[in-house]
């Protein structure tokens, strides 16, 4: 990717739901110096209305859109997302989907229409792939260093009730199937970047614990086996209960290993016949939010110049399809094939 240098200041956005990453998305886009900015909101969220007086803010989607904003954030609850962004493409508005895309496929064919026929710049919010050290990781599989893939596996464990300290955990969209919520599609990450470093994914099956534990109606644990295209074989395990968190990924090569942990940032290279390894760190005073401040700078850059995202709709079509593809073995305890309608 490109360094970008200037971005359009002028871009008028309308942010479509103000829950934690939709403030983000607010705090970064005034950050980087954007004003025009409209809200879309149903008031349900937690964000205290005073602190949005500078916004013009709507409660109605049709008026929120007839104010002609250049792109649109879809930011709401993910079983929402579907509406907000059909409404915005037929509007002509470029889009930037938070993650996962939608919880199921209906609408996503007549997006992608409205998206070729309107030459509309679409970007998927899957922030790693702005993190810099899985980036160094895809160099290092585009250099082949560890030769032929063999095994993969990602774990990301999360404790749900200490994301929000502040809000009951089971009223959450995470927590609840009917706003698009459970960990498969909530912590959905892996299967996008599993995607993206090792390439297209072939089948998927996948188990969860049958006793919950935090007493919620979606899924809070999930172990998925997915067979790549090439023969490479990988492995997620996503749960809500885990403490102290952990996210991290190893990639087994027959010429070595690669190991990653979100908690450090740090990514390391071990190479069996020559005994060597190396171990690259983020940048001095990386954080997190880092990840997000970029992906908007490239969206930004995307919208302006038509240029196609490093992360866009097909690749976050791609990434519900692999979610989908493991409920859908959970609830039929089943193998399921990619290359079939889900």
């Amino acid at each position: 990717m490109a360094k970008v240098n200037k971005i359009d200041k002028n871009m008028k956005f309308l942010i479509a739901g103000l829950g934690s990453i939709g403030q983000r998305h607010l705090k970064n886009l005034t950050a980087l110096g954007i004003h025009d900015i409209h809200l879309y909101r149903s008031g349900k969220g937690t964000l205290i209305n005073d602190s949005l007086a500078d916004y013009h803010t709507h409660q109605s989607l049709d008026n929120a859109l007839a104010e002609k904003p250049d792109a649109v954030i879809v930011a709401n609850p993910t079983s929402m997302h579907m509406e907000v962004a059909l409404a915005a493409a037929e509007q002509g508005c470029h889009l930037f989907l938070e993650k996962p895309i939608s919880h199921s496929m209906k609408g996503i064919q007549s997006l992608s229409r409205f998206v070729r026929e309107n030459n509309l710049t679409v970007m998927t919010g899957f922030q790693f792939r702005f993190h810099p050290t899985l980036l160094h990781i895809k160099k290092w599989l585009n250099a082949n260093v560890i030769g032929r893939i063999v095994t993969a596996n990602a774990h990301w464990g999360e404790h749900l009730p200490g994301w929000h300290p502040w809000e009951d955990y089971k009223k959450c969209y995470s927590a609840r199937k009917d706003l698009g919520g459970g960990v498969i599609l909530t912590l959905c990450h892996p299967f996008d970047y599993l995607h993206w470093l090792l390439g297209s994914i072939k089948s998927v099956f996948a188990l969860t614990q049958e006793s919950p534990i935090l007493n919620i109606d979606a899924e809070e644990t999930a172990q998925i086996a997915i067979e790549h295209s090439d023969g490479a074989l990988s492995s997620v395990h996503l749960n809500y209960i885990q403490k102290p968190a952990q996210h991290s990924l190893t990639i087994v090569g027959e010429k070595g290993l690669i190991q990653w942990d979100n908690r450090t940032g740090n990514a390391s290279l071990f190479l069996t016949e020559e005994h060597t390894n190396e171990t690259v760190s983020p940048p001095a005073g990386f954080e997190r939010n880092q990840m997000f401040l970029n992906e908007m700078i490239h969206f930004i850059d995307c919208v302006e110049n038509n240029k196609l995202p490093f992360c866009d709709l097909d690749d976050g079509i791609e990434a519900l399809r692999i979610a989908l593809a493991a409920i859908q073995s959970i609830k039929r305890k089943k193998l399921i094939e990619l290359n079939g309608k889900i």
